[in-house]
């Protein structure tokens, strides 16, 4: 009777013991099945898509109160705001600066809510706006709008796109692909290590070996 219980007591430790091994190899071979991505990008509904110049980057600009932002940007031979689309705190003011390229141009809100007026080519123009409600404001120049000249201001808490979940390439982990398998194949050998072990605890020595079977 105290042969068996300690019998299944060693049979417990090890089972569980190896279980914990498994674990943690599994876990590490886990790491190849992770997703990238973050809270996703600013989404402004589609409206700088045809913009061709644009990174698709957000020029971050919170915590400052006051932001500059060129008309007639070197991106696109002057047919530009620079930056496209920025992000800033709600009570930010925006001032839009002329260069003197790419010809004459305004600034007007898709909405309605501002126009800096008619076109102007003069270098050194200004026109300035405070925006104090959080949300998008989407923007163009209208001598140049089918030009993609467009520009884009997003206030304080605004929508963001799904983050892309995109699997990681193991050779992205700085990992060469061949030691994936390697790994894959050890857990496998453990595997089959656990099965037949708990089968020879679990119904002792095989009858071909001397002694036969203890019960």
């Amino acid at each position: 009777m105290g042969w068996e219980n300690e019998h299944n007591m060693s049979r417990r430790t090890f089972i569980s013991g190896m279980a914990g091994a498994t674990g943690s190899v599994a876990g590490s071979a886990g790491v190849t099945a992770q997703t990238q991505g973050g809270g996703g990008s600013i989404d402004y509904g589609g409206w700088l898509d045809d913009v061709g110049y644009w990174d698709e980057q957000t020029a971050d600009r919170t915590g400052q109160q006051a932001v500059t932002i060129a008309v007639g940007g070197d991106p696109n031979s002057g047919l530009s705001f620079d930056p496209v689309a920025v992000h800033i705190d709600s009570g930010t003011s925006v001032t839009w600066e002329w260069t003197g390229q790419g010809g004459a141009h305004n600034v007007v809100a898709e909405d309605g809510s501002f126009n800096s007026g008619s076109p102007v080519a003069q270098a050194g123009t200004t026109f300035t706006r405070t925006f104090d409600a959080d949300g998008i404001t989407n923007y163009y120049c209208e001598p140049h709008q089918s030009q993609g000249m467009k520009g884009a201001i997003a206030v304080g808490s605004v929508p963001r796109e799904a983050a892309v979940q995109q699997e990681t390439d193991p050779e992205d982990l700085g990992v060469p692909f061949q030691p994936h398998y390697v790994g894959i194949s050890a857990l496998l050998t453990m595997c089959a290590t656990l099965i037949f072990t708990f089968y020879l605890l679990k119904y002792g020595e095989s009858p071909h070996t001397k002694g036969g079977s203890r019960r």
